[in-house]
């Protein structure tokens, strides 16, 4: 089976949370990230942030920054209060790793909702609930 039937038939049982990682990856076509266009992009207001943060800072993207952000604005979530209690303690847990707010907000809201929390950032390679995508 090919990778893109693979994704395909994953669709319909498979929802991710997009970290701001997987976002610039994508951004930069990454083609280990290119399928997962194929999936709807959940993502939170601070990765959105941190995704515009990246554009304005970039040559390449800077003057499609504002584009960038409309983009994925739509795919913005609130994240509820709980959700925010439980990704600090779950930063403060793993302490050693040295989590962002952002992307402790993104894995709990991802395992709180039953989808998987894309990224290739390093923290989170050996985690469970997370699809892990090297550069």
């Amino acid at each position: 089976m090919e990778e893109t039937e693979e994704i395909e038939s994953k669709k319909d049982k498979l929802q991710y949370f997009f970290d701001s990682y997987a976002i610039i990856e994508i951004l930069n076509e990454n083609p280990n990230y290119k399928n997962f266009l194929l999936f709807p992009i959940t993502l939170a207001l601070l990765n959105l942030a941190e995704i515009y943060w990246y554009c304005i800072n970039d040559p390449k993207l800077e003057s499609e920054a504002n584009n960038v952000y409309e983009k994925f604005r739509k795919s913005v979530v609130e994240i509820e209060d709980e959700t925010l209690k439980e990704a600090m303690k779950f930063r403060k847990e793993h302490k050693k790793k040295d989590i962002s707010y952002t992307d402790a907000i993104g894995y709990i809201y991802a395992k709180e909702h039953g989808m998987k929390f894309l990224t290739g950032d390093k923290a989170f390679e050996h985690m469970e609930n997370v699809e892990y995508i090297k550069k």
